[in-house]
């Protein structure tokens, strides 16, 4: 029995690939398929399922697809109702791949069909589950975001479907099993998973808050929705694409790519409604960037920043990205079921460059500047990092517009007096400032490195820096 994980650190998501005599089978698939056909193909095996524990809400799941080229069988647990043909199976319902078995558990609580899926080798023995957003290593999935998508599945009353998931399906199985959960750190599925992406039953049940025994079902629901904060728009829309269905992702990438030169693409931004998404690096962006562009970084956590940042998942989009990237841009757009590319620029930004286009930029000074200008007063600062963030520790003074409620908290922005943003390295403070700079502000200016970088001047340490300042 070959059983692997295969990880995405940027969505922070993990899929699985089951392989036993010539069959596979794959557990949560992104919706690039390639990878996992490969496998089969290096394996000489043929994928019979595709197992979804849940209808997700942080990507697009790549079940269509591997239904239609590989021939795989899609199965849900207990009260899934998909817009497609697949199999909706019974609890404790028993599936053969290769060797070996694959035992259904429904475990509803993070969605009413959330399922476990334990995975029985050639021997015999229960070797571990595949959790999905059910069981996180050091935490669980949250309960809050199916009720977006059907109103009386309250958060209240998914917690409690939760516990008793947990109580009476995972915690009496075995401590040797291995736990094999769909997230790991960073997800916004959860609010405090490890890094570790696997581990065993028996320490998650020593460690686990959610499995602390002595926790009443009150108790439970209580500590499990304390501290949740708002989920990313795009997840209600990404949860009914993987319900309802979705294109293909082949036929999402032909038309994506459309090269566009330099007046095509003026014209393309004038008579539609298309966004310009700028996908360099944020140093190259602020030197020089298409007026009323977005900078969104395709080396930083790309996919959940363009979920946060774009509300609606159908939005058209141009792309300007390096053209060696170009691709992996449309690909992690299309993982979260942004499909609506209608072009990119041909041969990246140099193009608009040489058609000598208007530019604009970003004024950005160093940490040592911001430390000059702080001791002397002439700044208002605004602390783009979340919350929990900025009330462990910030610049005295700074008022905090977390990047994801930026829209909402505009007016907080003066229109005259120069101002200074910054975020822990310079990722989310470059998405701000382009977002700022699309609404016509130009009185402000960036901070290179961010707190990260503001922190290690001598005057951040003893007079500027306070942990427990809360503003």
């Amino acid at each position: 029995m070959k059983l692997e994980q295969i990880y995405t650190g940027c969505i922070a998501h993990a899929a699985y690939y089951l392989e036993s005599n010539g069959e596979a089978a794959i557990f949560d698939p992104l919706r690039e398929v390639n990878p996992y056909l490969e496998k089969a193909a290096a394996d000489h095996a043929k994928i019979k399922y595709v197992f979804e524990t849940h209808f997700h809400a942080d990507f697009v799941s790549g079940h269509l697809d591997l239904q239609h080229k590989a021939g795989a069988e899609i199965v849900f647990g207990p009260t899934a109702k998909p817009g497609y043909t697949a199999t909706v199976a019974a609890d404790n319902q028993i599936f053969e791949v290769g060797a070996c078995k694959v035992k259904v558990i429904h475990t509803p609580g993070h969605t009413m069909e959330s399922t476990t899926y334990m995975v029985i080798d050639e021997e015999g023995k229960e070797h571990g589950i595949i959790t999905g957003d059910t069981l996180f290593i050091g935490d669980v999935g949250r309960p809050d975001l199916a009720q977006h998508v059907i109103a009386d599945l309250t958060q209240e009353k998914l917690a409690g479907h939760l516990y008793d998931s947990l109580r009476n399906k995972i915690m009496p199985l075995s401590d040797d099993l291995i736990v094999y959960p769909n997230h790991g750190a960073g997800s916004a599925c959860g609010k405090k998973m490890s890094k570790e992406t696997t581990d065993t039953l028996g320490n998650q049940k020593k460690v686990n808050y959610a499995l602390d025994p002595s926790l009443s079902k009150e108790e439970f629901i209580k500590v499990l929705l304390d501290g949740l904060t708002t989920p990313p728009g795009y997840f209600p829309q990404n949860v009914l694409l993987n319900i309802k269905g979705y294109e293909s992702l082949d036929s999402v990438l032909d038309r994506a790519k459309t090269p566009l030169n330099a007046i095509e693409f003026e014209v393309a931004a004038n008579e539609t409604h298309a966004l310009i998404l700028d996908t360099r690096d944020g140093n190259s962006f602020a030197k020089s960037f298409i007026p009323n562009s977005i900078n969104i970084g395709i080396d930083g956590n790309f996919a959940q920043w363009v979920g946060e940042m774009i509300p609606d998942v159908t939005q058209e989009i141009l792309i300007v990205a390096e053209p060696a990237r170009l691709e992996e841009s449309l690909i992690r757009l299309s993982r979260v079921g942004y499909d609506n590319v209608i072009g990119y620029l041909k041969d990246g930004y140099q193009t608009w460059l040489d058609a000598g286009k208007e530019t604009d930029s970003m004024d950005r000074i160093t940490a040592q500047e911001f430390e000059s200008l702080y001791k002397k007063g002439e700044n208002i600062l605004f602390d783009i990092r979340k919350k929990s963030e900025y009330d462990a520790e910030h610049v005295v003074g700074a008022i905090n517009v977390p990047l994801n409620q930026i829209n909402q908290h505009l007016a907080q922005f003066p229109k005259e007096n120069k101002f200074a943003i910054y975020c822990a390295g310079g990722y989310r403070s470059m998405i701000a400032g382009s977002i700022l700079k699309q609404r016509g502000w130009n009185n402000f200016v960036d901070v290179i490195g961010g707190f990260g970088a503001i922190s290690k001047q001598d005057v951040a340490k003893t007079e500027y820096v306070c942990p427990t300042t809360m503003l």
